[in-house]
C-alpha cells in the first residue's frame, strides 16, 4: 500500500490505541503508542503484511495487540521501550542543555530588559525606577540571591554604584537599544565579579554558595551512583547470558523458564547499561571541567587580589577585565551544577525501568537456576579469545582490520554497539565482541565477533547474517534502538513522525562523506591564459581597446543629493624610491714639481733664471 495511506492508517490506529488505554486507566505518551504500533506491525508472529491494505479486522486485531502489550506490566520489552522513549525525549548533551537553559533565562528576563531598554525617563523619579530595575536585573541574571533578600539587594546596589553611578543614567538612556542590552550584560557581569571578590575578602556574599566545594563533593557521589547501577547491570547481564547459553545447550533442563522473557530481560539491562555509560561519560567530562575551572578561578582571584591589594583607587582598565573573568568562570560553575543535577535526575528516573527485573527473576530464583552454570563476565570472555585471530589468507574477498595495521583502530564505528554480529541473529544473544580477533569490513561497515569461529561463519555470507539480525529486531523491537538498526527500518519509522520536542526517537546513524585526491600536476602550470590563436579575436580586442581610449566618464552632483550617496576616492600612497645616474671614480697622476733657479738675482745687473722640472714621469707612479 502507498506510504500516505500507511501513515494515515497508522495515525488513526495510534489515536484509537491511546483512547483505549486511557479508558482502562493508563495514559501512555503518543510517542510510546506510535512506537508500539509499529513494533507490533513489524513482528512477523502477528501476521501483518505491510504490502497489503489493512482490513477492518486487521485494524481491530492490531489495536487489541497494542493495548495488551501497553498494559502488560510484566513485560520487560515494554519497560525497555519506555526507557528508550524516556531517554530520547529527556536526554540532552552539554551544549543542548546549556543552550536551552540560557534560552529559558533570557525568556524570564525579557520583560525586565524591555522595561529598561525601551524606557526613556526624563524626571528623577523615573530614572531611579529604571536604576532599580537594573539592580534587579543584575541580581536575577547572576543567580546569586533573590530580590526578596535585602542583604543581597544591598550588595548588588553597592557594587553597581561603584561601577555605574546614577549620574551616568543620562548617558545610558541616550544609547541605542542594542547598546543598552550589551551594557546591561556587562554591568551584571561586573557586579557578579565584585560580589565574588568581596566574598573572598569576607566583606559580604553570604547568600553565595561555595559552588567549587559543592561540585567537588557531589560529582564523585553521582559518579559512584552511576557506577553502582552499571555494576548491577553487568551482573544481571552476565547471569542472563550464562543462563541463556545453558538453556540452548540443554533445553530440557529449564522447561519452566521462558527463554523469550529471559532475552527481553537481557535486552532491558543492556539498554540500561548503554544509557548509564552515556551519563557516566558526561559525569567524567563534568569532573574534568570542574577541575580546570577551579584552577582558573583560583588564579584569576589571586591576580585580582594582587592588582587591588589595599589601593584606594584603581584604573578600571586593569580590574574590570578581571571582574568579568571571575563572572564568566562562576557562570561555568553554575552550568556544571545544572548539568550535575540533570545527570542525577536522569540516573534516578532510569532506575524505575529496571525494577521489573527483581519481579520476574528474584535473586534467589536466579541463584537456584545458575547452580552448576559458569557465569562469565564480558572481560573474561574477551580475555579467553585474546590469543586467537582471523587468518587473512583464508579469505580472498574480505577485508580484515587489526590494531597493528590500522590507524585509529580504537575509533572505528563498530556496528551493533560492538556486540558480536553473529550471536545476535543466530543465538538471540548480546555478547561483546573482541576487536583483537579481527574487524570485518563489509560494504564500508565494521563488525566484531566474540570468537574466531563466529567470525569465520559470518564472513562466509555477511549479508545473510545481517538479514538474520534484522529479522531478530522485528521480533524484539527494542533491538532497533539498542543495536542502532534504524537504517533498516526507515520505511516504517520515519524520523519526522518520531520527532517529539525537537528529539528524534529513531535517530539516524551518523554518516560522513569523505574523499582523497592525489596531485596530478606537482609543478605550477605554464599555460598562458591570455594567448589567442584567432587573429580576428585579437583584432576585436584591439578595436575595443582603441574605442575605450576615447571614452570619458562623467558624473555630477546636486546640493540636494550630495548627502544621499557615498563618495569614494582612491589615491596612490607615496613611496620611497631612489635612482643612481653616475659613478664616482678617481685616478692618481704625478704632482707637478717645477722650480725656478736665480729668482733672487745676483750682483750683475742682469737676472738669469733656470727652470728645473722635477715632475716624475707617469709610468713611474
Amino acid at each position: 500500500m502507498s506510504g500516505e495511506l500507511t501513515e494515515s492508517v497508522i495515525r488513526g490506529i495510534i489515536r484509537k490505541v491511546g483512547l483505549e488505554c486511557a479508558a482502562r486507566g493508563q495514559t501512555p505518551s503518543e510517542t510510546l503508542v506510535a512506537f508500539m504500533v509499529r513494533a507490533v506491525i513489524l513482528d512477523p508472529r502477528n501476521g501483518f503484511n505491510m504490502d497489503q491494505i489493512l482490513t477492518e479486522k486487521d485494524v481491530q486485531d492490531l489495536i487489541q495487540l497494542c493495548v495488551t502489550r501497553l498494559l502488560d506490566t510484566t513485560n520487560p520489552s515494554l519497560s525497555t521501550i519506555k526507557m528508550q522513549v524516556y531517554f530520547d525525549i529527556n536526554y540532552a548533551n552539554r551544549a543542548e542543555l546549556l543552550r536551552e537553559q540560557q534560552r529559558i533565562l533570557e525568556g524570564k528576563l525579557a520583560s525586565m530588559v524591555r522595561d529598561i531598554t525601551d524606557n526613556c525617563p526624563h524626571v528623577q523619579e523615573e530614572m531611579e525606577k529604571v536604576y532599580q530595575n537594573i539592580v534587579s536585573y543584575a541580581l536575577l541574571s547572576s543567580g546569586l540571591g533573590s530580590p526578596t533578600d535585602i542583604e543581597a539587594v544591598r550588595e548588588v546596589t553597592a557594587a553597581l554604584q561603584s561601577v555605574f553611578p546614577q549620574t551616568e543614567m543620562t548617558a545610558f538612556i541616550s544609547l541605542s537599544k542594542k547598546d543598552k542590552e550589551q551594557q546591561l550584560k556587562d554591568l551584571a557581569m561586573l557586579v557578579t565579579g565584585i560580589r565574588l571578590y568581596n566574598k573572598e575578602c569576607r566583606k559580604g556574599g553570604r547568600s553565595i554558595d561555595n559552588l567549587p566545594a559543592i561540585l567537588n563533593e557531589a560529582i564523585p557521589s553521582a559518579t559512584q551512583t552511576i557506577d553502582e547501577g552499571l555494576n548491577t547491570c553487568h551482573m544481571l547481564a552476565h547471569k542472563y547470558t550464562a543462563l541463556l547459553e545453558s538453556m540452548q545447550e540443554d533445553p530440557h533442563k529449564y522447561m519452566q523458564l521462558s527463554s523469550f522473557k529471559l532475552k527481553e530481560a537481557l535486552f532491558n539491562v543492556r539498554q540500561h547499561e548503554a544509557f548509564l555509560c552515556i551519563l557516566l561519560s558526561d559525569a567524567i567530562t563534568s569532573a574534568q571541567e570542574v577541575e580546570t575551572l577551579s584552577v582558573q578561578f583560583t588564579a584569576a582571584m589571586m591576580q585580582l587580589k594582587n592588582t587591588v591589594q589595599d589601593k584606594i583607587s584603581i584604573d578600571s582598565k586593569e580590574v574590570f577585565p578581571l571582574f568579568l573573568e571571575l563572572s564568566k568562570l562562576w557562570t561555568s560553575f553554575q552550568d556544571e551544577m545544572l548539568l550535575l543535577s540533570f545527570l542525577t535526575n536522569m540516573t534516578s528516573n532510569l532506575q524505575q525501568f529496571l525494577e521489573i527485573q527483581s519481579q520476574l527473576f528474584p535473586e534467589e530464583v536466579l541463584t537456584s537456576l545458575l547452580e552448576g552454570v559458569t557465569v562469565k563476565s564480558d572481560e573474561e570472555r574477551i580475555r579467553e579469545t585474546m590469543g586467537t585471530r582471523v587468518n587473512v589468507s583464508d579469505f580472498k574477498n574480505q577485508e580484515w582490520l587489526f590494531p597493528e595495521t590500522t590507524d585509529n583502530f580504537d575509533q572505528l564505528l563498530i556496528q551493533y554497539r560492538s556486540f558480536c554480529a553473529h550471536a545476535i541473529g543466530v543465538k538471540g544473544l548480546i555478547i561483546p565482541g573482541n576487536p583483537s580477533i579481527g574487524i570485518l569490513k563489509h560494504k564500508a561497515k565494521y563488525y566484531v565477533f566474540s570468537s574466531k569461529e563466529a567470525a569465520y561463519t559470518f564472513a562466509q555470507d555477511p549479508d545473510k547474517f545481517i538479514q538474520l539480525n534484522v529479522e531478530k529486531a522485528k521480533e524484539y523491537a527494542e533491538l532497533i534502538q539498542l543495536l542502532e538498526l534504524h537504517r533498516h527500518f526507515e520505511y516504517l519509522f520515519p524520523h519526522a513522525q518520531a520527532r517529539t520536542a525537537d528529539k528524534c526517537l529513531m535517530k539516524p546513524t551518523a554518516k560522513c562523506d569523505s574523499g582523497t585526491q592525489t596531485d596530478t600536476h606537482i609543478l605550477p602550470p605554464t599555460i598562458v591564459r591570455s594567448y589567442e590563436w584567432n587573429e580576428w579575436e585579437l583584432r576585436r580586442k584591439a578595436i575595443k581597446l582603441a574605442n575605450l581610449r576615447r571614452k570619458l566618464t562623467h558624473a555630477m552632483q546636486t546640493d540636494l543629493s550630495h548627502m544621499k550617496r557615498e563618495n569614494f576616492t582612491q589615491v596612490y600612497l607615496p613611496k620611497d624610491a631612489s635612482t643612481q645616474t653616475k659613478r664616482d671614480n678617481s685616478s692618481n697622476v704625478p704632482r707637478p714639481q717645477i722650480f725656478l733657479k736665480g729668482l733672487r738675482g745676483r750682483s750683475s745687473p742682469t737676472t738669469h733664471t733656470v727652470k728645473v722640472d722635477l715632475t716624475r714621469a707617469v709610468d713611474e707612479t
